[in-house]
């Protein structure tokens, strides 16, 4: 069985804080020590990079926004164009000879077959919206409600273990701060009888010394 059962290596409620000098010379001995070691506090460890050597990289669709955006502040971002879902001009009628103008109703065609089925997609998804939207919407609601209660009361019952731990950590404290004090009380009187002990010692040398010299002459 071991004699020391306990250790009170940090007892930040019964322990006295420490003192500005008491702090200085700590610190004085900390860099002290970095010193000591050739270590270099303003130098960063090859490790941490300087946040001014880091360089952001962009795909090339970013890019090209960039130096657009660049070139003319005021512009407004391009995102899908429209343009192909708006209503389609007749192209000229088309004729056998002129292949052009068959190019022409041909694309024209394909725009308005594009066209067609993004609306025909589109009612369709605001008749789905318009039929189910609402009862998704208000399930969304309820679900995330159901997250956030979940989360306040994790949240309280973590604010309530850690109470709980703060004060049986004050009250254990509390408990022994009797018996720290007189073991502090005991270690600076027994240290205090080592130097009273040291003290009477090199007198008691310096007597003997005094004596064989005066014994000599």
């Amino acid at each position: 069985m071991p004699l020391i059962s306990e250790a009170y290596d940090s007892l930040p409620y019964i322990d006295a804080a420490p003192s500005t000098h008491a702090l200085d010379s700590a610190r004085a001995l900390i860099d002290a020590d970095i010193k000591a070691a050739g270590v270099d506090a303003s130098v960063l460890h090859p490790a941490l990079l300087p946040s001014a050597s880091y360089v952001p990289t962009y795909s090339p669709a970013l890019e090209q926004e960039h130096a657009r955006l660049a070139a003319d502040p005021k512009s407004k971002i391009i995102g899908v164009d429209l343009s192909r879902y708006e209503g389609l001009e007749e192209p000229p009628d088309a004729d056998d000879e002129k292949p052009e103008e068959l190019v022409a109703w041909t694309e024209t065609l394909r725009k308005a077959y594009a066209s067609s089925e993004y609306l025909n997609a589109r009612l369709t998804e605001l008749g789905l919206l318009e039929k189910f939207g609402k009862n998704m919407w208000l399930v969304g609601n309820a679900q995330l409600e159901d997250i956030l209660k979940a989360l306040e009361a994790e949240l309280a019952d973590t604010k309530t273990q850690i109470e709980a731990t703060e004060e049986a950590r004050r009250t254990n404290q509390g408990a022994v701060k009797g018996e720290v004090d007189i073991l502090e009380e005991s270690w600076k009187k027994g240290v205090g009888r080592v130097l009273e002990t040291q003290v009477a010692a090199e007198a008691l040398k310096r007597e003997i010394l005094e004596r064989r010299r005066a014994g000599a002459v």
